[in-house]
Formats: structure tokens, sequence, C-alpha cells
């Protein structure tokens, strides 16, 4: 194993997960609590951005990842100082890809209690309101001219 691999790879998903009737949905972390976000996770080393969106999607909700489609946007931002640990001493940003899943009707969600203590569907506004990061703020926002 590679030392750069001990570490995370700077590189996400995001995964808004919608119906037909923008009704989102929404989990809250264990960690921190209160903290309100889409589908999301790290790729592996050896993942394609495809196949950590598949993957998160079912490790995170239980829901079949087929119809996810690549957005084709992938945001920037600083890795927050308290995950800091988890990545290479030169890593300071995390680059995330956004995904989109549309259901044609609410689905059951089997959550993974390690990551998310609760989820909850929302209506749009009220999905936008309770994300907690602004990059997913922004890609529940891009639904509103899908």
């Amino acid at each position: 194993m590679t030392a750069r691999r001990r570490y995370k790879r700077p590189e996400s998903v995001l995964v808004v997960v919608h119906t037909i009737d923008l009704l989102c949905l929404m989990l809250e972390r264990v960690e921190p609590a209160g903290f309100w976000q889409s589908v999301t996770g790290s790729l592996t080393w050896d993942e394609t951005v495809a196949d950590a969106a598949a993957r998160e999607l079912r490790e995170e909700t239980g829901l079949d990842p087929a119809g996810l489609v690549d957005a084709g946007v992938a945001r920037r931002f600083p890795i927050a100082p308290s995950w800091r640990h988890r990545y290479a001493p030169d890593a300071t940003e995390n680059v995330e890809h956004c995904w989109y899943l549309k259901l044609p009707a609410l689905a059951s969600i089997r959550l993974n209690p390690v990551e998310h203590r609760r989820f909850e569907w929302l209506a749009l506004d009220a999905a936008i309101e309770r994300a907690s990061s602004w990059a997913n703020r922004e890609a529940l926002e891009a639904l509103r001219t899908a």
C-alpha cells in the first residue's frame, strides 16, 4: 500500500434523491448531530465517480442506483478542519461530483445507522433550508430549473 492510500481520496460524490414532484430525501448524520445532507461519500482510490455514486446510494439508503444521472457539475471546497486528519497532509480541498436520482414516488429507505440517524422527505424549499452545506443547497436549487 502506498503512503497516499493510507488516507482518504479528496474526491467525493453528492447524490440528490428526489421524486417527480420534488420531494427531496435528506439524511441527518450521526456525527455531527444536526448536519443534514443528501447522499454523500468519498471515492475509494480505485473507483470511478459513477461507481462511487451507485455504491454510496446503495450503502446509505438501500435504493437501486438504476437511473442515476451525472449532473456534470463538480464543486471544489476546503476540507473541514474536523476531517483534515483523514486526508494526506498536502490535501486541502475536496472535489465533489453532483448526481441526481429521480424517483416516480416516495421509496422505502434503509439507513446505514453508522452514518445517519434519520431521514426525511422534504419539499424542495424545506430541503434547501435544511441542507447544512452550501454545495448541497446549490445542487438542490438546480432542481428548480431542471
